[in-house]
This record gives C-alpha cells, sequence and structure tokens, in this order.
C-alpha cells in the first residue's frame, strides 16, 4: 500500500486505469455465456442453471477478468455483479487447483469480501448453483452464526471464503484462518461496506493477503474517497461501467403519494388489494416494520419482517417465504436495502421516506432487476415533498405524483384508556419508581400539596422526608502451496 504523507494528502496520485469498458443492454444481448473463454464444463453448468444471456456489467467485467486484469467496475444494483466475478473466479480456481481431500487440503484461493450476511449468503448460494456437486469448497463466514461450525468448516480446506469484514478480522487475529495464499480477491459493495465502518478490517484483512493476487473491486458509487481508497487495492484495473451510478434503472416506474402520516396504512393497504405481485415494504425503524407487519396480517394479508433484531435464523426463514411466494409482503427496514437478490419482486415501497438518495437507490433497486420491470411507492406526507423534490434534482429522476384519497381510514395508534372502566389495560401503564440511598427501589409516595419550609430564608417549597426524593435520589425509567507468479506480460497470468 502506499504511505501517507503530507503531499499525498495534498497532491493525491490519480488512480491509473489501464482502459474503460462500457457495454450497453443491445451488445449484451448479441452475446451468450457460451462465448466467454470458459471450460465447455462451466459453459455447460452455467446452462443448467438457466443462465444464457450475460447482463452489460458481466459482458464488460468477465473478458478482461479472465485475462487476469484487476476490475474497478462500477454499476447500479440489481445489474447481475455476483456472476461477473463469480464465473472468472470458478474458471481460475478449476484451472489452477483441486478441491481438498482427506488426504490433501488445498488452501483458501479465493475470498470474497461483502456487507452483510444476507449478501453473503446469497453469494454462496449462486456459487453452488454453478457448482452443485462442491457443496464444502466454500465456506461462509460472517456474524450471526455458529463460530464453532465455520471453523470446523475452515479446516476442511475450502478453496473460497465468503465473509464480512468484522467476523473475517477476529479469525485472523485468533489465526483461525490462513489466507496467504489468496489468489483472487472480491470487494464487493464497497462504498457500503465504508458506510457501515469497515475499512480498518479491511485493511488489516487485505494486508495479510499476497500482493500479486488478482483484485475485483465493485460500488454503486465511485467518489474521490472510494476512489482514493480502491487504489491501494488494484494495480492498472480495467475500469467498467455501466450506466449511471447512483441512478434508478429505467425499467423501475417511480411513484410518489402524499399521504398523510396515520394514512400511509390503509393506502398500502389499498395498492395490495388493487394490484398483483409481491411486495418490499421499507420502515425507517425497526419498531416501525414489526407494527407495519402486525398490522397488514391483522388486515389478512401474508406477511414477513426482516430487521436488524431478528436471529439470523428468523431472517433467513422471512427471506425464504418471501422468495417462495408463501408469503405477499415482506417489510424490512434498511439492513435488507443491498443484502436481498430474490428475483421477481413487483413492488418496492418507502412507507418512511429514506434517508438520502444513495438510500433510495438501493432500496428500489431490489426490483426492476437483470432488465425486468418493477414498480417503486414512496410515501411522502406534505410536509415531506419538499425532501422528495430534491431526490428529483440529485437523481435527476421524474416521480408520478398522486394524491392519496383523502377518505382513507386512518390508523388508530396510542389509543387513549378509559379510566372509568376496569381494564387490564391499566396494567400496561407506565409506573416509576424512585431509587433510595441505599440502591433499593420504592414507589413514590401519593401527592400532597407542597409546603412551605419552616426554616431558612426565602419563599421557597420544601420536602418532607416520607413523600419526596431522597437526597441525590434520581427517577428511573420504566422500561499446498500458491501458484507462481501473478502476470507475465500483456496483462495475463503466469502460471
Amino acid at each position: 500500500m502506499s504511505t501517507l504523507t503530507l503531499d499525498s494528502i495534498l497532491n493525491p496520485e490519480p488512480l491509473q486505469v489501464s482502459r474503460h469498458i462500457s457495454a450497453t443492454t443491445e451488445e449484451a444481448s448479441a452475446i451468450t455465456f457460451a462465448d466467454f473463454q470458459i471450460s465447455d464444463s462451466l459453459k455447460a453448468r452455467l446452462a443448467a442453471a438457466g443462465f444464457v444471456t450475460p447482463t452489460p456489467v458481466q459482458a464488460g467485467a468477465i473478458p478482461p477478468a479472465l485475462e487476469g486484469d484487476d476490475i474497478l467496475a462500477t454499476a447500479s444494483t440489481g445489474t447481475g455483479k455476483t456472476l461477473s466475478f463469480l464465473i472468472p473466479m470458478i474458471e481460475r480456481l478449476e484451472e489452477i487447483s483441486v478441491p481438498s481431500t482427506r488426504g490433501k487440503k488445498t488452501p483458501v484461493l479465493s475470498l470474497i469480501l461483502l456487507p452483510t450476511r444476507e449478501l453473503a449468503m446469497q453469494v454462496l448460494e449462486a456459487f453452488h448453483k454453478i457448482c452443485p456437486t462442491l457443496k464444502t469448497d466454500a465456506v461462509l463466514v460472517c456474524g450471526g452464526l455458529s463460530e464453532n461450525t465455520q471453523i470446523e468448516q475452515i479446516g476442511r480446506g475450502p478453496r473460497l471464503i465468503v465473509a464480512t469484514p468484522g467476523r473475517l478480522e477476529d479469525f485472523l487475529r485468533r489465526k483461525a484462518i490462513n489466507l496467504k495464499d489468496v489468489d483472487m480477491l472480491v470487494l464487493d459493495e464497497v462504498d457500503r461496506m465504508l458506510d457501515m465502518g469497515f475499512l480498518p478490517s479491511i485493511k488489516r484483512i487485505v494486508a495479510a493477503l499476497p500482493k500479486d493476487r488478482q483484485t475485483m473491486c465493485y460500488s454503486a458509487t465511485l467518489d474521490a474517497n472510494i476512489r482514493e481508497i480502491v487504489k491501494d487495492y488494484v494495480q492498472s484495473p480495467v475500469r467498467v461501467e455501466i450506466g449511471l451510478t447512483s441512478h434508478p434503472v429505467d425499467s423501475v416506474e417511480l411513484r410518489v403519494y402524499t399521504v398523510m402520516q396515520d394514512q400511509k396504512l390503509s393506502q398500502l393497504d389499498k395498492m395490495l388489494n388493487e394490484e398483483e405481485g409481491t411486495y418490499l415494504v421499507f420502515s425507517r425503524t425497526k419498531h416501525g416494520a414489526d407494527r407495519i407487519g402486525r398490522k397488514l396480517e391483522k388486515l389478512g394479508h401474508e406477511i414477513e419482517i426482516i430487521h436488524g433484531d431478528r436471529s439470523q435464523s428468523q431472517r433467513s426463514a422471512a427471506l425464504k417465504s418471501f422468495a417462495t411466494g408463501r408469503s405477499r409482503v415482506l417489510v424490512a427496514t434498511d439492513v435488507a436495502a443491498r443484502g436481498i437478490d430474490i428475483s421477481n419482486i413487483a413492488h418496492v415501497v418507502n412507507y418512511d421516506l429514506p434517508n438520502g438518495s444513495d438510500d433510495f437507490v438501493h432500496r428500489i433497486g431490489r426490483t426492476g432487476r437483470a432488465g425486468a420491470s418493477g414498480i417503486a411507492s414512496t410515501f411522502v406526507t406534505p410536509l415531506e415533498k419538499g425532501d422528495a423534490r430534491k431526490l428529483e434534482r440529485e437523481l435527476k429522476i421524474k416521480f408520478e405524483w398522486h394524491e392519496a384519497d383523502k377518505n382513507l381510514a386512518k390508523e388508530e395508534r396510542n389509543k387513549p384508556i378509559d379510566l372509568s372502566k376496569p381494564s387490564n389495560d391499566l396494567l400496561q401503564m407506565e409506573t416509576r419508581s424512585w431509587k433510595n440511598a441505599d440502591g433499593t427501589s420504592s414507589e413514590p409516595a401519593p401527592y400532597s400539596a407542597p409546603q412551605r419550609s419552616r426554616s431558612g430564608s426565602g419563599g421557597g417549597f420544601g420536602r418532607s422526608s416520607s413523600g419526596g426524593r431522597s437526597s441525590g435520589g434520581r427517577p428511573q425509567g420504566g422500561n499446498s502451496g500458491r501458484p507462481a507468479g501473478r502476470r507475465t506480460g500483456g496483462g495475463t497470468r503466469g502460471r
């Protein structure tokens, strides 16, 4: 890596690329996967898995990657980036090595880093779809799953590790994994990993890898900050740029519904009853996702919920139910915006306006994937119209504006308790306790009118020793070896 100096900060060296590649949908549709310089076996497996025509990012990135070039690619989400790095990686693995056996273990030769475990699981699933007989040749390393199981699987000698940075760095620190023979590195969703604070972990992981590896970096955006970081990881990369980055794909219809906050649920229910297809609904908060999910279920809709407080088994079950069609609606927080790769999601609904344009692009990127069409609807309160107009300007898009029916039923929230009727609801009322000096808790004494102090000057009110706070009291809230040589000139890899 380059050494950081004052001069390098003030006058950073530009990222040097070997060439630019841009592929349109028309150009990509003119070829098939069988046209790539890959083995007949891999061609047959791709065809058996239903992969025939590449997407633009696949058509642009796969040929130079097969030649051994580093790749720096930007493309809108949902454009097929996973296959664009898996195909060169699988071809390379099959060319230089064989899977591990009990008698001989092959070292880790390929590493894919991703921001979320959902995305990592989906990449692993795509690998197994192309290589169905190599169930133990790729291992998932991420948080939220059994650590001991992952260490045991690593001990069997997988050639590919698919990981999130945090857990992998922990395994490296504890010497539970060896990455000194890695031949190919993929950094996927680089912008997202930086947003999540993974840069220190990524730096330490990359420092443990050979310098003469092949590296493929993918990002939805490539601003100056990201370019400055990735230039330490790639060598004269081929710059693959597909369409506009940080921009919704053209196949997605963009709608805005102006609706009052307490009528959002009715508007969503109306859409579910009138329009066909699956729905991915985004809430800003975990509590909001739970509430929306429960109320939609009461309205008779089949729903699933995923957010950060759900266990991995719950999240996996929810995604499976939604992907297989058992549930029509998936309510999620932004944890799912980049972690869901499910085909044919008909509708994305921004129940709550996202925090920024990047979040908006990644949310709606869950529909209209790989050339399919989709509808993205955003609910905007009257006070949020300015924010929606700002999104239009920043992303250079045009929403279809709709006014919600003002006669929609209003959502009843925080219903007041009728104190004139005995009810168990009273038990739900919050009670507060005060901490005594000895650390024990007691209920506050019934209120009595304050009495004027009999001692001291001034007209303030004093506290009785039995009815007020004790001194210092504070109210408590209720609640084998590595292949020799990287390149031998002309961009091809030495063997």
